[in-house]
């Protein structure tokens, strides 16, 4: 008899726990029926035209999800802004090596990303290069790769090749010096723009992106001297852009030698992938190729990145299922390959088919998630700013002792922690 009631009453508590369950679901098919809304805070405002398509098409298959795309003028500042002050997008484009962005994943304003099924889609565990205390916050869609743009249509007319060493990139230089054209088209009113070139200049002299910083970050305080090595080559590199850049460089801006560079007045632009739909708009009349930074020798010559388009969920989203939605969407070759026939930077997407080294891109594309590129080295550092803004500094004066003072007084704040 005992056994019989309690037969009766299991089967009672599973009448009811389905009736539970029932009552959970059809809650839960209501408030799925309800519209939603994610902001998506997006930097790469070069590509809202082609965002906005792709956030069109997730919006048709996810009917329920509408996705406001932010872009606003100086987006890092505006971002950093609302971060600190608690209201974070639901889904943000964020650079994963930047300081700021590795001490807010630490504060856990972002979601654990670490086993979400997307993160199986980034090719080469692209996404490991960004772990911050063994976990990932953040999903690099696309890289970007720093180098240069050259005219590759007047370089065959001058009977020249792009450098693989440092002594070849010198001679080039002095032909076309001779030649009469401007070797590069620099940005001096926008010291950003040389950041690459600088790091550069530093990892291919030390060796290494590691040795860089050793000589930069982890160095002792004033410990970076004019008479190092290092630091003489590191003279050698900048004067030579210095000292053959277009005329009126000191004044020109981010987009002036982006034009002087697509018009053929200048043969070499030291610049980043981002700046080729820039260059693409001014329809030069040649072709469009890009080379990494040399080396000493030939083989070792580097360029560097990191995530350009990578997308982090805010921990406090009120609809993170949406945002992930998003995110997987995002992951996705489909949509990747919408995007980059766009922009053209590498895709770290598997299956999304790329151009091959002949493309605009390609002499840089051809290193990205390789041993020969390298991730910005303020991924040590507290700062950047200052860092490129002192390497502008030095183009304009060419007094090496400042820079070097400039160097120390950058980094010896940083060293307290070592």
């Amino acid at each position: 008899m005992h056994k019989w009631l309690k037969r009766i009453a299991l089967a009672g508590a599973a009448a009811m726990a389905m009736i539970s369950l029932s009552a959970c679901g059809n809650h839960q098919n209501s408030q799925a029926g309800k519209k939603v809304t994610i902001e998506y805070f997006n930097q790469k405002k070069e590509m809202s035209g082609t965002l906005k398509q792709i956030i069109k098409d997730f919006e048709k298959k996810n009917p329920n999800i509408h996705v406001k795309e932010l872009d606003v003028p100086n987006a890092g500042t505006v971002l950093k802004t609302r971060i600190l002050s608690g209201d974070v997008p639901d889904v943000v484009n964020i650079y994963p090596q930047n300081i700021d962005f590795q001490e807010w994943a630490k504060a856990g304003y972002f979601e654990d990303m670490t086993h979400a099924p997307y993160i199986k889609n980034i090719k080469n565990h692209y996404a490991d290069s960004f772990r911050i205390n063994g976990k990932i916050y953040n999903v690099p869609l696309s890289a970007n790769v720093y180098g240069f743009f050259y005219n590759a249509t007047e370089f065959k007319k001058l009977g020249i090749k792009p450098p693989k060493t440092w002594a070849e990139f010198e001679q080039i230089v002095n032909k076309i010096k001779a030649s009469g054209k401007a070797p590069f088209a620099v940005a001096g009113t926008e010291p950003w723009t040389l950041n690459g070139y600088h790091q550069l200049a530093l990892a291919t002299v030390t060796g290494s992106a590691k040795n860089a910083n050793k000589l930069l970050r982890f160095s002792a305080p004033n410990g970076i001297k004019v008479n190092n090595p290092y630091i003489q080559k590191d003279f050698t590199r900048l004067n030579l852009l210095r000292n053959n850049a277009q005329t009126g460089w000191r004044g020109a801006s981010y987009n002036d030698a982006v034009v002087s560079f697509a018009t053929g007045k200048s043969l070499i632009m030291p610049n980043g992938s981002w700046a080729l739909p820039m260059i693409n708009q001014q329809k030069p009349k040649f072709k469009v190729r890009t080379f990494a930074f040399p080396a000493a020798k030939a083989n070792h010559e580097m360029t560097v990145g990191s995530g350009d388009l990578a997308l982090s969920i805010s921990s406090r989203s009120k609809h993170k299922k949406a945002a992930e939605k998003f995110v997987a969407y995002m992951t996705s070759p489909a949509e990747m390959q919408k995007y980059y026939d766009v922009d053209g930077s590498p895709v770290a997407v598997k299956g999304v088919k790329q151009k091959g080294v002949n493309s605009q891109l390609g002499g840089l594309s051809q290193y990205a998630f390789t041993k020969h590129d390298m991730v910005w080295l303020a991924q040590d550092w507290t700062s950047e700013n200052d860092f490129f803004n002192l390497t502008a500094s030095y183009l304009m004066t060419g007094n090496k002792q400042q820079m070097v003072n400039d160097m120390n007084t950058f980094f010896n704040p940083m060293k307290a922690s070592n």
